[in-house]
């Protein structure tokens, strides 16, 4: 995007958050009342760096400070819980990455409804019709390898081919007790092959880390070769800077999850939440997520340079209502095969 154009679309989210001109269908942002609450608690699981840039340019267009809480999305999810169940809400924001969760803490009614300016730019798929949640950013989750440690002839071309003994001591995986990414694909896979399957993957010796972040540490390092239902955005950097990496799109599926944002019930900064809320789904954050090797929310932008379009890809199917009735099963039956 040219200079001019960058601006343009900088004013034109200014002039929404002032106040100026909206679409029927969205609702208010009193931007007098959130200047004066003066700040916006956010929870969330986006890669901590991208977070931050989120922030700043928040802070620095509106004036209202943002207090930042980052960290896994089954961490954040369980500390918002928490906190709920003891009728002390302490957060505005909250974005995570477990679509069924937000379903659930919808039905739950710990959410505002609220729709921004652009949410007509984000699928109905990944969006709640009166807005108690809205994908904030998609998440492709498939296996990526390190090229000068693996030849392109040994890699696997499905998720089963995972079990296969030859990748044994090879794989590093995120631990869906902290990544609720995970808790999905775990579920997801388990379901359609049983736990046996996990089994397998435990034989070959797959190890375990808490985060994506992690995931990506261990293989720039070369400690593991091979990052199993992982977000190859967290070597995206590492990959522009010329470090041998390639993305495999496994042939029975990817898995595309979308990251949910909502508005909290009843929290301290009400009208700095709505604003923020509808801060990130203007083009100046949506598109500053490619640049991150990230994938936008909204069908209007594009996204990472060098990334396949999701069009492109075979997309898993998801059973978010199973997800969401058998989330603590499938994180303990996980922990139990894994020991």
């Amino acid at each position: 995007m040219d200079k001019l154009s960058r601006r343009a679309f900088v004013a034109g989210t200014a002039l929404t958050l002032a106040g100026g001109v909206r679409p029927s269908f969205a609702q208010a942002v009193d931007m007098a009342a959130a200047k004066k609450e003066g700040k916006v608690v956010w929870y969330c699981s986006v890669p901590v760096a991208t977070a931050q840039k989120v922030a700043n340019m928040f802070e620095k267009e509106t004036g209202i400070k943002v207090e930042l809480f980052r960290s896994g999305g089954s961490n954040i999810l369980r500390r918002f819980q928490q906190e709920a169940d003891s009728g002390k809400v302490f957060v505005d924001v909250l974005t995570h990455s477990e679509p069924a969760a937000a379903s659930a803490m919808t039905k739950k009614g710990l959410f505002v409804p609220f729709k921004a300016a652009d949410f007509d730019k984000v699928p109905d798929a990944v969006k709640h019709p009166e807005g108690f949640h809205v994908a904030q950013r998609l998440n492709v989750m498939a296996i990526y390898v390190r090229d000068d440690l693996l030849p392109a002839a040994d890699r696997p071309k499905t998720w089963t081919d995972l079990i296969n003994p030859k990748y044994k001591g090879k794989m590093v995986m995120a631990d869906p007790s902290f990544s609720s990414l995970l808790v999905v694909i775990t579920g997801t896979l388990a379901r359609m092959h049983g736990w046996k399957y996990f089994e397998g993957l435990r034989k070959n010796d797959i190890m375990m880390v808490q985060s994506n972040q992690q995931v990506s540490d261990m293989i720039k390092r070369g400690e593991r070769i091979m990052a199993v239902a992982a977000d190859a955005a967290y070597v995206g950097e590492g990959r522009r800077q010329g470090m041998k990496i390639s993305t495999l799109y496994p042939e029975d599926g990817t898995f595309v999850i979308a990251s949910p944002s909502s508005v909290v019930k009843g929290s301290p900064n009400p009208n700095a939440a709505k604003a923020f809320a509808e801060f990130m789904l203007g083009r100046t954050v949506q598109e500053l997520f490619p640049h991150e090797f990230l994938y936008s929310a909204r069908t209007d932008v594009p996204g990472p340079q060098g990334y396949p379009p999701l069009t492109s890809l075979k997309i898993m199917p998801v059973d978010y209502d199973y997800i969401e009735a058998e989330s603590p099963r499938i994180r303990k039956r996980f922990a139990d095969v894994m020991q």
